[in-house]
């Protein structure tokens, strides 16, 4: 189990920390811009305004790169399981099997078969049919997000299911238990109002930098620039709102993990402070240093100014007492329950900071391009910090997944089964550094085709749309492939 001090549970739980964190950066991203790139084609549909038509087909090239680094690096994902988690394969197959195929079977033939339509079809359909098709591989997208979160939301709160004494694995006893369970419909809203904060201000990111740079198509970008900024405030806000209502849902199921996000060792008082920022002896399990804002912890967590919050200490004899005679030998031999504390504390800063930035910065983009008073152009410093605010949704994303999964620990099923049991047991610790070492090779060219496609796409404004009636003034013909379009 060992090799050069490294264990094989940390090397898998690195590769799927990888795995994850790399996926996630892409899917939230093509949620996002095919919804907004939806909005843009109705808009054109409705108002027959062209520029929207064109910000439809350039976003949407964005949204195609998305799109397929996203499917490679889920089939990664996919895979890693089956090599890295056996065990938990085995023990969670029948209940995490059926949402995974209704996702493949119904949410990715949609969104997949109808994002080849929308691609080729621009000049032979009417343009609210046309529209249509790139609605229906949104909603796909957000249907596969779905039955996902309805997988990963079983392990965070295990419902509809029973154990089978024979085989001890887990068994579904209720689909509707399982697509009802109130963890899922409190993540959902929160991802995905997180998709909609990356694609707005990756739209107004890009836009940024084009108008930093000086390059052609300045309306163009200015326009791009002011949707995506109206639709980072509002999904801003939305996402603020949807993670109080998933805080809460933490508070309940997994009092641990929002102990750990709020830096609780301890039993607090009555009214609780909240710990702007701390530091932690993590072996003797208490705060060493602190600056504090009287009220705030009992206001976030009761929405009053009154109340106390159990501590860490506190919950971890309760959950020791509760397992203690588990049948599970493994459960029963759990010394602790604490959590990673500064990962999950800091986390929680980082996210819910980066969600005030993003909130602060979509207010006064909104103010500087007022279109009776538009100064965006004279502001290059805000211009840049645009182009920079591209980066930190995805920080935000990762960051809020960081909390989800770390705060699980040990469990990867909550209450049923531990990380250590769910490791392949026949995996070696050398084909296990081999694996990440290839993993992280063929992200790291994912990732940098991505962001030079991108790039590339933005430099050559709206020359790098495809298709004879994407830019004002093509001398194309109706016939893509007639001889002048090879001139």
């Amino acid at each position: 189990m060992w090799s050069m001090g490294i264990s094989l549970l940390s090397l898998a739980r690195f590769q799927f920390a990888m795995t994850t964190v790399f996926h996630f950066f892409f899917v939230p991203l093509s949620i996002g811009l095919g919804f907004l790139v939806a909005i843009m084609e109705t808009i054109y549909a409705v108002k027959k305004d062209e520029t929207y038509k064109k910000m439809a087909q350039f976003w949407g090239k964005i949204f195609l790169l998305s799109f397929a680094v996203g499917i490679v690096t889920g089939l990664i994902q996919e895979f890693q399981f089956g090599m890295n988690w056996s065990n938990y394969s085995r023990f969670m197959g029948d209940i995490f099997g059926a949402p995974l195929a209704i996702e493949a079977l119904l949410a990715f033939f949609l969104e997949s078969t109808f994002i080849g339509v929308w691609m080729f079809t621009w000049d032979r359909f009417k343009p609210g049919i046309h529209a249509l098709f790139i609605w229906l591989t949104a909603i796909g997208t957000m249907l596969s997000a779905i039955w996902i979160l309805a997988a990963n939301s079983f392990m965070q709160h295990p419902t509809g299911f029973v154990i089978n004494s024979q085989t001890h694995r887990a068994q579904m006893s209720s689909f509707a238990e399982l697509v009802g369970n109130p963890q899922l419909w409190k993540v959902f809203p929160h991802l995905i109002l997180g998709a909609f904060c990356a694609a707005a201000f990756v739209v107004a990111g890009m836009s940024a930098w084009a108008l930093w740079r000086k390059q052609k198509d300045g309306t163009f970008f200015q326009k791009s620039l002011r949707f995506g900024l109206w639709v980072g405030l509002v999904a801003s806000v939305g996402v603020i709102l949807a993670g109080d209502l998933q805080t809460q849902e933490i508070i309940k199921d997994q009092p641990m993990k929002f102990a750990a996000t709020e830096g609780e060792y301890d039993d607090t008082g009555s009214p609780a402070s909240w710990k702007i920022v701390a530091t932690f002896d993590n072996k003797n399990h208490k705060t060493t240093h602190e600056v504090s804002v009287p009220y705030v912890l009992s206001l976030l967590t009761y929405h009053k100014p009154s109340g106390s919050v159990k501590g860490m200490n506190t919950i971890n004899k309760e959950l020791k007492q509760k397992f203690s005679n588990n049948q599970s030998k493994s459960i029963r031999n759990i010394k602790d329950y604490y959590v990673p504390v500064n990962t999950l504390f800091w986390s929680f800063r980082f996210m819910t900071g980066f969600g005030g930035l993003m909130l602060l910065v979509s207010i006064l983009g909104l103010i500087w391009t007022r279109p009776k008073k538009n100064t965006i152009t004279n502001k290059r410093w805000f211009l840049y910090v645009l182009g920079l605010m591209i980066w930190v949704p995805f920080l935000a994303n990762t960051f809020g997944w960081f909390i989800t999964e770390f705060g699980r620990y040990p469990w990867i099923v909550y209450g049923l089964y531990t990380i250590a049991d769910a490791v392949s047991p026949s995996t070696t610790v050398g084909q296990l550094i081999f694996s990440n070492i290839v993993y992280f090779l063929l992200f790291t060219i994912l990732g940098g085709v991505m962001i030079y496609y991108s790039r590339r796409t933005l430099h050559h404004g709206l020359d790098a749309i495809a298709g004879p009636s994407a830019t004002a003034g093509s001398h194309l013909g109706s016939d893509p492939f007639a001889k002048e379009a090879f001139n």
